[in-house]
């Protein structure tokens, strides 16, 4: 083939979306962990402050629900505030989530945000105690 003719293009694979996972001795805390793999698709966790807090309540069904609007909530509070979190203070009761998140207004040039994540899905939702007792929050999200 001649060099001007040879196509300088291709398509190959290519996995846009990222799993999260969250994992702890309650099922608080795996949603508190969840939140913080969240947060880590866009940058590192330690260099948010948390400087304000935003209160975030939701009552679903069932846990698997509960999560993905969980998460859902707090892409909305990351979108529509400008914020990225740190620090999730979890309280769960039966079907009602209360929760705080902390952090601070997105600093580009210190926090140099990767992605945006624009959604928990509903693929490889999961919440569920292990054998050893602890528990285990994940989805896949969408960036």
């Amino acid at each position: 083939m001649a060099p001007s003719s040879r196509r300088r293009f291709e398509h190959f694979p290519h996995e846009a979306d990222i799993g999260v996972r969250g994992r702890g001795e309650t099922l608080a805390e795996a949603f508190a962990q969840a939140a913080v793999a969240l947060t880590a698709v866009v940058t590192d966790p330690a260099s948010v402050r948390a400087r304000q807090a935003v209160e975030i309540g939701l009552e679903e069904d069932d846990p698997e629900t509960l999560l993905f609007e969980w998460l859902n909530a707090i892409v909305f509070e990351m979108a529509t505030r400008g914020l990225l979190f740190a620090r999730f203070d979890v309280d769960l009761e039966g079907r009602r989530l209360s929760a705080r998140a902390h952090g601070e207004p997105v600093d580009v040039g210190r926090h140099c945000p990767a992605v945006e994540v624009k959604g928990a899905t509903m693929t490889g939702l999961r919440v569920a105690q292990e054998r050893d007792g602890s528990w285990v929050a994940e989805c896949v999200v969408d960036v």
